[in-house]
Protein backbone atom coordinates (compact mmCIF):
# COMPACT_ATOMS: atom_id res chain seq x y z
CA UNK A 1 0.00 0.00 0.00
CA UNK A 2 1.21 3.48 -0.81
CA UNK A 3 2.47 5.87 1.82
CA UNK A 4 0.03 8.75 2.21
CA UNK A 5 1.37 12.02 3.56
CA UNK A 6 -0.67 14.24 5.87
CA UNK A 7 -0.40 17.24 3.58
CA UNK A 8 -0.57 16.34 -0.08
CA UNK A 9 1.17 18.71 -2.46
CA UNK A 10 -0.79 19.96 -5.45
CA UNK A 11 1.96 18.98 -7.91
CA UNK A 12 1.87 15.39 -6.69
CA UNK A 13 -1.92 15.30 -6.89
CA UNK A 14 -1.76 16.61 -10.46
CA UNK A 15 0.87 14.02 -11.37
CA UNK A 16 -1.31 11.21 -10.01
CA UNK A 17 -4.37 12.59 -11.84
CA UNK A 18 -2.38 12.71 -15.11
CA UNK A 19 -1.34 9.09 -14.61
CA UNK A 20 -4.93 8.09 -13.84
CA UNK A 21 -6.03 9.83 -17.04
CA UNK A 22 -3.39 8.00 -19.08
CA UNK A 23 -4.10 4.66 -17.41
CA UNK A 24 -7.87 5.12 -17.75
CA UNK A 25 -7.61 5.22 -21.56
CA UNK A 26 -6.17 1.70 -21.74
CA UNK A 27 -6.81 -1.77 -20.42
CA UNK A 28 -3.36 -3.25 -20.94
CA UNK A 29 -0.02 -2.24 -19.44
CA UNK A 30 3.46 -3.67 -19.85
CA UNK A 31 6.05 -2.79 -17.21
CA UNK A 32 9.71 -2.49 -18.14
CA UNK A 33 13.03 -1.66 -16.53
CA UNK A 34 14.67 0.83 -18.87
CA UNK A 35 17.90 1.23 -16.86
CA UNK A 36 20.92 1.25 -19.15
CA UNK A 37 19.14 2.32 -22.34
CA UNK A 38 20.62 5.27 -24.18
CA UNK A 39 18.51 8.24 -25.16
CA UNK A 40 18.66 7.10 -28.79
CA UNK A 41 17.42 3.63 -27.88
CA UNK A 42 14.52 4.97 -25.81
CA UNK A 43 13.64 7.36 -28.64
CA UNK A 44 13.70 4.49 -31.17
CA UNK A 45 11.55 2.35 -28.86
CA UNK A 46 9.05 5.16 -28.36
CA UNK A 47 8.87 5.65 -32.13
CA UNK A 48 8.09 1.95 -32.65
CA UNK A 49 5.43 2.04 -29.93
CA UNK A 50 3.92 5.32 -31.15
CA UNK A 51 3.23 3.63 -34.50
CA UNK A 52 0.87 1.32 -32.57
CA UNK A 53 -0.69 4.27 -30.68
CA UNK A 54 1.05 3.24 -27.46
CA UNK A 55 2.37 5.60 -24.81
CA UNK A 56 5.67 4.67 -23.17
CA UNK A 57 5.95 6.58 -19.90
CA UNK A 58 8.59 6.64 -17.24
CA UNK A 59 6.63 6.72 -13.98
CA UNK A 60 7.26 7.32 -10.32
CA UNK A 61 6.45 4.01 -8.69
CA UNK A 62 4.51 5.45 -5.75
CA UNK A 63 2.38 7.67 -8.01
CA UNK A 64 1.68 4.77 -10.38
CA UNK A 65 0.77 2.50 -7.46
CA UNK A 66 -1.70 5.11 -6.14
CA UNK A 67 -3.18 5.63 -9.63
CA UNK A 68 -3.70 1.87 -10.12
CA UNK A 69 -5.31 1.59 -6.68
CA UNK A 70 -7.65 4.53 -7.35
CA UNK A 71 -8.68 3.02 -10.69
CA UNK A 72 -9.45 -0.27 -8.89
CA UNK A 73 -7.10 -2.23 -11.12
CA UNK A 74 -5.37 -5.43 -9.95
CA UNK A 75 -2.32 -5.07 -7.72
CA UNK A 76 0.82 -4.60 -9.80
CA UNK A 77 3.00 -3.21 -7.03
CA UNK A 78 5.47 -6.08 -7.52
CA UNK A 79 6.40 -4.54 -10.90
CA UNK A 80 6.60 -0.99 -9.59
CA UNK A 81 10.06 -1.41 -8.08
CA UNK A 82 13.20 0.28 -9.36
CA UNK A 83 13.25 2.39 -12.52
CA UNK A 84 9.95 1.68 -14.26
CA UNK A 85 8.52 2.63 -17.61
CA UNK A 86 5.02 1.58 -18.59
CA UNK A 87 3.82 0.83 -22.12
CA UNK A 88 0.17 1.87 -22.06
CA UNK A 89 -1.62 -0.11 -24.78
CA UNK A 90 -5.18 0.94 -25.63
CA UNK A 91 -5.49 -2.02 -28.05
CA UNK A 92 -3.48 -4.92 -29.48
CA UNK A 93 -1.28 -5.41 -26.42
CA UNK A 94 -0.05 -8.62 -28.00
CA UNK A 95 1.73 -6.64 -30.72
CA UNK A 96 3.11 -4.22 -28.13
CA UNK A 97 4.59 -7.14 -26.20
CA UNK A 98 6.11 -8.44 -29.46
CA UNK A 99 7.71 -5.04 -30.10
CA UNK A 100 9.15 -4.89 -26.58
CA UNK A 101 10.53 -8.43 -26.64
CA UNK A 102 11.97 -7.92 -30.14
CA UNK A 103 13.59 -4.72 -28.88
CA UNK A 104 15.20 -6.64 -26.00
CA UNK A 105 17.15 -8.61 -28.63
CA UNK A 106 18.65 -5.35 -29.93
CA UNK A 107 19.07 -3.81 -26.48
CA UNK A 108 19.37 -6.57 -23.87
CA UNK A 109 19.45 -4.02 -21.04
CA UNK A 110 15.70 -3.45 -21.49
CA UNK A 111 13.86 -5.88 -19.26
CA UNK A 112 10.16 -6.62 -19.31
CA UNK A 113 9.10 -6.96 -15.67
CA UNK A 114 5.53 -8.09 -16.28
CA UNK A 115 2.20 -7.05 -17.69
CA UNK A 116 -1.40 -6.28 -16.81
CA UNK A 117 -3.65 -7.47 -19.63
CA UNK A 118 -7.30 -6.88 -18.87
CA UNK A 119 -7.69 -8.18 -15.34
CA UNK A 120 -4.82 -10.68 -15.58
CA UNK A 121 -1.39 -9.96 -14.14
CA UNK A 122 1.41 -11.68 -16.09
CA UNK A 123 4.98 -12.35 -15.03
CA UNK A 124 7.79 -11.65 -17.47
CA UNK A 125 7.77 -15.25 -18.74
CA UNK A 126 3.98 -15.20 -19.17
CA UNK A 127 4.20 -11.87 -21.00
CA UNK A 128 6.81 -13.35 -23.34
CA UNK A 129 4.56 -16.34 -24.05
CA UNK A 130 1.68 -13.90 -24.64
CA UNK A 131 3.83 -12.01 -27.16
CA UNK A 132 4.30 -15.21 -29.19
CA UNK A 133 0.55 -15.74 -29.65
CA UNK A 134 -1.00 -14.58 -32.92
CA UNK A 135 -2.38 -11.05 -32.72
CA UNK A 136 -5.95 -9.99 -33.31
CA UNK A 137 -5.57 -9.38 -37.08
CA UNK A 138 -3.97 -12.81 -37.55
CA UNK A 139 -6.71 -14.50 -35.53
CA UNK A 140 -9.40 -12.75 -37.57
CA UNK A 141 -7.78 -13.84 -40.85
CA UNK A 142 -7.51 -17.42 -39.56
CA UNK A 143 -11.18 -17.37 -38.57
CA UNK A 144 -12.23 -15.96 -41.94
CA UNK A 145 -10.22 -18.66 -43.72
CA UNK A 146 -11.92 -21.38 -41.68
CA UNK A 147 -15.33 -19.82 -42.29
CA UNK A 148 -14.72 -19.63 -46.06
CA UNK A 149 -13.71 -23.30 -46.32
CA UNK A 150 -17.22 -24.83 -46.33
CA UNK A 151 -18.53 -22.18 -48.74
CA UNK A 152 -15.57 -22.81 -51.07
CA UNK A 153 -16.22 -26.58 -50.95
CA UNK A 154 -19.93 -26.06 -51.66
CA UNK A 155 -19.15 -23.83 -54.65
CA UNK A 156 -16.71 -26.45 -56.00
CA UNK A 157 -19.31 -29.22 -55.57
CA UNK A 158 -22.01 -27.17 -57.28
CA UNK A 159 -19.66 -26.37 -60.18
CA UNK A 160 -18.73 -30.04 -60.46
CA UNK A 161 -22.33 -31.18 -61.22
CA UNK A 162 -22.67 -29.35 -64.57
CA UNK A 163 -19.08 -30.25 -65.45
CA UNK A 164 -19.84 -33.95 -64.92
CA UNK A 165 -22.94 -33.63 -67.08
CA UNK A 166 -20.90 -32.01 -69.87
CA UNK A 167 -18.21 -34.71 -69.64
CA UNK A 168 -20.86 -37.48 -69.70
CA UNK A 169 -22.59 -35.98 -72.76
CA UNK A 170 -19.19 -35.56 -74.47
CA UNK A 171 -18.27 -39.22 -73.69
CA UNK A 172 -21.62 -40.44 -75.07
CA UNK A 173 -21.16 -38.31 -78.21
CA UNK A 174 -17.61 -39.62 -78.67
CA UNK A 175 -18.80 -43.24 -78.28
CA UNK A 176 -21.61 -42.75 -80.81
CA UNK A 177 -19.24 -41.12 -83.25
CA UNK A 178 -16.79 -43.99 -82.76
CA UNK A 179 -19.55 -46.65 -83.13
CA UNK A 180 -21.09 -44.94 -86.22
CA UNK A 181 -17.78 -44.81 -88.09
CA UNK A 182 -17.06 -48.53 -87.61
Amino acid sequence: MAIVAKKIQDSKTRAIEELKESFGKATDFIFTDYRGLTVEQITALRKLLRAKEVQYKVVKNNFARIAFEQLSLPDVSAYLVGPTAVAIAPKDSNEVAKILFDFTREAPVLQVKGALVGDSVYTSAQAEAFSRLPGRPELISMLMSVMQGPARNLAAALNDIPARLVRTVKAVADKKAEGGAA
